[in-house]
């Protein structure tokens, strides 16, 4: 199943309208992320992570990003493997890059 994250560059597309086009994906196609997330779920600690959904899409835009990269925080500190930290590390750099670079956006993609 997994959740990859993915980060998307906005690009005008005509009309007022925009397209979004993939820069970088950090796959999760062996669940580490998915694994790590259901550890945290619920505790109330990581509201944003919380909203994740398996099977959707949840887009957070450099506004949330402080927030996320908070929450991402706390879930490093959970990670029990050198994978589990590496797919954190991973995230993280996605979730700064979005802050560095105006017309991105950070997503996790469910299956």
């Amino acid at each position: 199943m997994g959740l990859d994250v993915v980060l998307y560059r906005a690009l005008p597309a005509g009309n007022r309208r925009v397209s979004y086009v993939p820069v970088r994906v950090v796959p999760d196609n062996d669940d580490t992320l998915l694994g790590l997330l259901d550890r945290i779920r619920g505790a109330g600690r990581t509201p944003l992570l919380d909203r994740l959904d398996p099977v959707g899409d949840q887009a957070f835009d450099a506004r949330s990003v402080p927030t996320l990269l908070e929450e991402l925080r706390f879930l490093a500190n959970v990670a029990g493997t050198e994978v589990e930290a590496a797919r954190v590390r991973s995230v993280v750099a996605l979730a700064r890059r979005c802050l560095r670079e105006p017309g991105t956006e950070i997503r996790f993609e469910g299956d």
